[in-house]
C-alpha cells in the first residue's frame, strides 16, 4: 500500500520508527517530514501536505503524528477528501475504518509507545470499511463537503475548477468585450494565464532546506524538481504560453496542431511535437476555449498516446458541453477554467463567450 506519512517535531521519533516498520512490512512510504525533533515546526504544514496527497489519491492512506494527535487531525480534516481519525487505541483504529472509512490515521507521539503505534497502524491498515448503513452516513459527509467546496470531486474522477478570483473575473470581463483591442486582448490573456498558474500548480511537491537569514538559521522550502511541460493547442493556445512561462520558466513546451472542421465540428490533427521525456512530466494542455470539447479531448488523447501520465487541461472559457465530453473521454483529467459559460450556439460557439480566441489574439478577423 502507498502511504503518506508526516509528523511535527514532537511526533518525529514515533514517525521515524513507524516508517521503518511500514517499509519492512512491504508498504511504499512517502515521507512529508519533519526531518528532526530538534527544530520546532508547525504541525498544520505537514498535516495539509499529507492530507492533500491522500485526497488527490497520490497516496492510498495517510498517517500523521504530533504530540497528542489532536492538532494533526484537526488540520488534516480541513482538506476536502481527507477523513482523519485520532486513534490512540487499537479499538478506535478498527472502528474508524469499519464505521467511518477514515483515510488518515492520527497518532499522539507523546501518548503511545512505538510498539503501540505499530499495533494501531497495522490494524488500521488491515481493516476494511463495512459499508451498508455506514456508507449512507459517510456519503452525507461527502455531499456536505462537496456543497461547501464545489471544485472538489470525491468520485476519483477529474474535476472542473473555476478560478473565480476577483482579478481573474475582472480581466475575463475585459477580454469578453468586443471593443477590446488585439494588443490589450493578447496582454490580458497572458495575464490571466499567469494568474491561473498559481492554482494549477498548488500541489507541486516541496522539500525542506536549511537556510540562514540575517537573524538565524531556519527551515525553508524549495520545489522538489517536478518536471513540467505546457502544450498549447495551436493556434489560440499560444496566447497563454508566455504568461505561464513567466511563472514556471523551466517548463518545456510542446505543440499540438488541431483545427475544427466547420461542417462536422470534429478536430483534425495536422501537427504534434512534444518533449521526448513526456512520460516523466506533468502536462498542462492549453486550449483557451473549451467549446464542443472535441479538440481538447483529441489533444489529451495525443499526449497520452505518447506516454503522458498526468494531464491537466487549462482553459479561459468553458462550456458545459465541452466539460462533459472531455470527462467522458478522459475521466482522470482535471479541467481549470477562468469561467464556465451557459451553452453552445448552433455554430459551436460558447455563449456568451468571447468569440474566436485565435482571431482576437492575432487580429485575423
Amino acid at each position: 500500500m502507498k502511504i503518506a506519512i508526516g509528523s511535527d517535531h514532537a511526533g518525529f521519533p514515533v514517525k521515524s520508527a513507524l516508517k521503518a516498520h511500514l517499509c519492512e512490512k512491504g508498504h511504499e512510504v512517502i515521507d512529508f517530514g519533519t526531518d528532526s525533533d530538534s527544530v520546532s515546526c508547525d504541525y498544520p504544514d505537514v498535516a495539509f501536505a499529507v492530507a492533500q496527497s491522500v485526497a488527490a489519491r497520490e497516496a492510498e492512506r495517510g498517517i500523521l503524528v504530533c504530540g497528542s494527535g489532536i492538532g494533526m487531525s484537526i488540520a488534516a480534516n480541513k482538506v476536502p477528501g481527507a477523513y482523519a481519525a485520532l486513534c490512540n487505541t487499537p479499538e478506535l483504529a478498527v472502528l474508524s475504518r469499519q464505521h467511518n472509512n477514515a483515510n488518515i490515521l492520527s497518532l499522539g507521539g507523546r501518548i503511545i509507545s512505538e510498539l503501540q503505534a505499530y499495533e494501531i497502524a497495522d490494524l488500521w491498515l488491515d481493516t476494511n470499511f463495512k459499508g451498508n448503513r455506514h456508507e449512507r452516513r459517510v456519503s452525507k459527509i461527502k455531499q456536505f463537503e462537496e456543497k461547501l467546496a464545489p471544485t472538489y470531486s470525491s468520485s476519483g474522477e477529474g474535476r472542473i475548477v473555476i478560478l473565480d478570483h476577483p482579478l481573474v473575473r475582472h480581466k475575463v470581463s475585459i477580454i469578453r468585450d468586443k471593443n477590446t483591442s488585439v494588443k490589450e486582448f493578447r496582454e490580458l490573456v497572458q495575464e490571466i494565464a499567469g494568474l491561473m498558474v498559481y492554482e494549477i500548480t498548488r500541489n507541486l511537491p516541496l522539500v525542506k532546506i536549511e537556510i540562514e537569514t540575517p537573524i538565524e538559521k531556519t527551515i525553508g522550502y524549495t520545489l522538489e524538481g517536478k518536471k513540467l511541460a505546457i502544450v498549447p493547442v495551436l493556434r489560440a493556445g499560444l496566447g497563454m504560453v508566455d504568461g505561464i512561462l513567466q511563472v514556471i520558466p523551466n517548463a518545456k513546451v510542446g505543440h499540438i496542431g488541431l483545427y475544427r472542421d466547420p461542417e462536422t465540428l470534429e478536430p483534425v490533427e495536422y501537427y504534434c511535437k512534444l518533449p521526448s521525456d513526456i512520460n516523466e512530466r506533468d502536462i498542462f494542455i492549453l486550449d483557451p476555449m473549451l467549446a464542443t470539447g472535441g479538440s481538447a479531448a483529441a489533444a489529451i488523447s495525443l499526449v497520452k498516446s505518447r506516454g503522458a501520465r498526468k494531464v491537466t487541461l487549462v482553459c479561459l472559457i468553458a462550456a458545459p458541453e465541452g466539460v462533459e465530453r472531455v470527462h467522458q473521454a478522459h475521466p482522470d483529467v482535471d479541467i481549470y477554467a477562468a469561467a464556465l459559460d451557459n451553452y453552445l450556439n448552433d455554430h459551436g460557439y460558447i455563449v456568451p463567450g468571447l468569440g474566436d480566441a485565435g482571431d482576437r489574439l492575432f487580429g485575423t478577423k
